[in-house]
């Protein structure tokens, strides 16, 4: 292992991708610490020892790394993109222009984008007008504490404006370094982000459930997270193996084609976007508590949308069952999968190219999704019924933070052993 990570230095590329990408957690880092102007820091200070976590800001304040209770330049985080990607995504399905761009390769990605950036400033010109607010009333409630501390010195309605622009401003920044990691760096970007966020809140949220919880049962959560911990990579590393017979063709005087190969498709094809996408989907009724007036409905959205409640726990696990064959029919299209299979003149054994090919993909990744989706929302809310059982409610995101923390991680660590491979370097997984 220690001879594999030395590898990494050894090499010039991969070492400058390496320290590139430590460098840009750095700088995020530092911009999640550094309170916005406006903010009295002795009342965020106040506010963020009484707040729990487990209000329904809580998973955004997770995915911040804290960084919302600080109410810092990066306070939003990357959860405006990440919904951003969620909405162009549903779009793309019913949106003929949408499908259009999605369809057209390298040029259409490249409009999609570009259109996910423009909607990711809009959503942080929202979500931040609302925090402002919400802040301005001292959480009210929904960061765990009912304490109304007023964060903003002197309120005025420009203040308020010159916050929500450096927050905005924060957004955009922290998506052109996930762009960044993504580009020059190791690793998906965002992901990387969202991984460093969440393992810096590991630490002191296992240490409010000791405090909270005591020896046994915060034993009792370290044994099971080893359980899952073994499980998560056990599941992650299991494939399906469709074969696929290429025949031999003559261009000019060469022969090609003849060959074998194989469609690795995953159990847990969707990784850890489904979590993040329920966590996502389960934001809008926080953000619509801060619009609708309606005192019922903010009731409503303090006693149901917590992690700890029956009605959240149920919606969360459900809605990691539909992203998950959301996401993993959109990545892998069985009717695309089976039309480059015939251009390319592969077939599956048994199977007839075109029509027949479609369907038995189709059957294939249903059958191999089901489970891989019910473990995906399984070992998301198994903690947050320990939790929930034994009134702990400081940290109820462990189990998210388990599974983004480990898949990330898999993921980046497949990255760095596949380029030490190319270079004739032994890599990490055996």
């Amino acid at each position: 292992m220690l001879a594999s990570l030395a590898n990494i230095f050894r090499i010039p590329d991969l070492r400058k991708k390496v320290l590139f990408t430590l460098t840009v957690i750095a700088i995020y880092q530092f911009g999640a610490n550094v309170p916005a102007p406006y903010i009295d820091f002795s009342k965020v200070q106040q506010l963020a020892a009484g707040a729990s976590g487990s209000g329904v800001l809580g998973f955004l304040n997770l995915f911040s790394g804290g960084a919302l209770t600080r109410m810092a330049v990066f306070g939003l985080g990357i959860m405006p993109y990440i919904t951003s990607s969620i909405i162009i995504q549903l779009l793309a399905t019913v949106i003929p222009k949408l499908e259009q761009w999605r369809d057209q390769g390298a040029i259409g990605q490249k409009k999609l984008t570009q259109t996910t950036r423009y909607l990711t400033v809009a959503l942080a010109v929202m979500q931040s007008s609302g925090l402002v607010y919400l802040f301005h009333k001292g959480g009210g409630g929904l960061l765990g504490t009912s304490t109304n501390i007023d964060l903003i010195l002197n309120y005025s309605i420009w203040r308020a404006g010159f916050i929500v622009l450096t927050l905005t401003a924060g957004t955009a920044f922290v998506m052109w370094l996930g762009e960044l990691i993504t580009q020059r760096g190791i690793g998906q970007g965002m992901s990387i982000l969202i991984f460093a966020n969440v393992v810096a809140g590991i630490p002191t949220g296992l240490n409010s459930v000791l405090q909270v919880g005591g020896k046994f049962k915060f034993g009792a959560i370290i044994l099971v997270s080893l359980i899952l911990l073994v499980l998560i990579v056990f599941v992650d590393q299991g494939q399906r193996r469709i074969p696929v017979t290429f025949a031999k063709r003559v261009v000019g005087r060469k022969m090609y084609g003849g060959s074998n190969t194989y469609i690795p498709l995953k159990v847990n094809q969707a990784g850890v976007i489904p979590i993040i996408f329920a966590s996502s989907v389960l934001y809008i009724p926080v953000l619509l508590s801060n619009i609708i007036p309606a005192a019922w409905f903010r009731n409503w959205v303090n006693n149901n949308i917590t992690p700890t409640s029956l009605f959240y726990i149920v919606t969360y696990f459900v809605f990691i069952l539909l992203f998950t064959f959301f996401y993993v029919y959109v990545a892998f299209d069985p009717h695309q999968q089976a039309d480059i299979i015939r251009k390319q003149g592969g077939y599956i054994p048994g199977i007839r190219p075109g029509p027949p090919t479609e369907k038995y993909l189709a059957h294939i990744l249903n059958r191999i999704t089901w489970p891989g989706a019910i473990f995906l929302g399984g070992v998301a809310v198994v903690p947050s019924l320990l939790m929930a059982a034994w009134n702990i409610n400081n940290y109820p995101f462990y189990g998210t933070t388990l599974l983004i923390a480990v898949g990330v991680a898999l993921e980046t660590m497949k990255q760095i052993d596949s380029q030490l491979m190319m270079r004739n370097y032994e890599g990490f997984l055996k």
